[in-house]
C-alpha cells in the first residue's frame, strides 16, 4: 500500500474541498490514487459539502459554555446571517461548545479530528450539517479558559452572539465579572494593562507622537512632555484597566474593580467575522446566475 503523506491529503483537500480526515481516508482506501480518491469522495456524498468549500463563511455566531471551573468561547461561521439566526444553527453551536469543553482539544485541527459521537468526527458531523442546512459551516476558533475557586467567569453575548466576551475576575462576584465583560464587548480593549503592551509597539507609538508634535511646530523642550501625555491617552484607548468604565465614565475600570475588591486575570473577545474577507454580493445577479443553471 502506498504511503499517504500530508502533502497528498492537502492536495486532495484543495481539489475537492472535502474535510481533512475524509481526504486521508479516501487516499488510504484507494492506495494513494488521487483520481480514485476523488471519485470515492463523490460516491460517499462528500461532494455536496465540497461544492460549498470555496464559499466565504463570514457570518455566524459566537457562544460561551460554562461547566464548573472551565469555560469555552467559540465562533462558528455560516455564509448568511439568515442561517445564523436559525434555531438549528444555534443548537449546533451549543453542541460544538459542549463537545469542546468535554474533549478540550488543543487546536481547531485537533477538534475536527476528534470523535463527537460513535461514528463521526466533528469534521464529518459538520459536513452532515452543511448538507442539511445548505451552507458552508466552519469552526473558526475557540479558547478554553479555566479558573480557580476564588475566581468568577464573566460571560456576555451581545446581539445574540455577534460579539462574545469571556473574562476571569478574582476576588469579586459574578455580577462584577459580567460588568467587565459588557465593557470589553462595548469598548474592545486590545490589552489588559500597560505591562501587556509589547515594548516595540510602545516605542513605535512614541516615535509617531514625537513626529506629530514636531510637525505641529512645538519646541523641542516640550515635545517629550507632550509625548508622555499623549501616550497616556493612547493607553486609555487600548488598555482595559486604563479605560473609562462604560457604565460610569467618571471612573476608570481599574478604580471600579478596586471598589469591588476585584482583579481581572484575563479576557477573550470574539466578534463574528472580524479579520475575515466578506464576499460582496449582488442579490439580483445571484438570482440571475441561478436561473441560468
Amino acid at each position: 500500500m502506498a504511503a499517504v503523506t500530508a502533502q497528498m491529503v492537502k492536495e486532495l483537500r484543495e481539489k475537492t474541498g472535502a474535510g481533512m480526515m475524509d481526504c486521508k481516508k479516501a487516499l488510504t482506501e484507494n492506495d494513494g490514487n488521487m483520481e480514485k480518491a476523488i471519485d470515492w469522495l463523490r460516491e460517499k456524498g462528500m461532494a455536496q459539502a465540497a461544492k460549498k468549500a470555496d464559499r466565504v463563511a463570514a457570518e455566524g455566531l459566537a457562544s460561551i459554555e460554562v461547566n464548573g471551573n472551565s469555560a469555552v468561547i467559540v465562533e462558528v461561521n455560516s455564509e448568511t446571517d439568515f442561517v445564523a439566526k436559525n434555531e438549528n444553527f444555534k443548537e449546533l453551536i451549543k453542541e460544538i461548545a459542549e463537545f469542546l469543553l468535554t474533549k478540550k482539544p488543543e487546536s481547531v485541527e485537533n477538534a475536527l479530528a476528534e470523535k463527537i459521537n460513535d461514528t463521526q468526527t466533528l469534521e464529518e458531523y459538520l459536513n452532515d450539517a452543511i448538507a442539511k442546512i445548505g451552507e458552508k459551516i466552519s469552526l473558526r476558533r475557540f479558547e478554553i479558559v479555566d479558573k480557580a475557586d476564588n475566581e468568577e467567569f464573566g460571560a456576555y453575548l451581545h446581539m445574540g452572539g455577534r460579539i462574545a466576551v469571556l473574562d476571569v475576575v478574582e476576588g469579586a462576584d459574578e455580577e462584577t465579572a459580567r460588568d467587565i465583560a459588557m465593557h470589553v464587548a462595548a469598548v474592545n480593549p486590545k490589552y489588559l494593562d500597560r505591562n501587556a503592551v509589547p515594548e516595540a509597539e510602545v516605542e513605535r507609538e512614541k516615535e509617531i507622537l514625537k513626529q506629530q508634535a514636531l510637525n505641529e511646530g512645538k519646541p523641542e523642550h516640550i515635545v517629550e512632555k507632550m509625548v508622555v501625555g499623549r501616550l497616556n491617552k493612547y493607553f486609555e484607548e487600548i488598555c482595559l484597566l486604563d479605560q473609562p468604565f462604560v457604565k460610569d465614565s467618571d471612573q476608570k475600570v481599574n478604580k471600579f474593580l478596586k471598589s469591588k475588591n476585584g482583579t481581572v486575570k484575563s479576557f477573550v473577545r470574539y466578534e463574528v467575522g472580524e479579520g475575515m474577507e466578506r464576499r460582496e454580493e449582488n442579490f439580483a445577479e445571484e438570482v440571475m446566475s441561478q436561473m441560468k443553471k
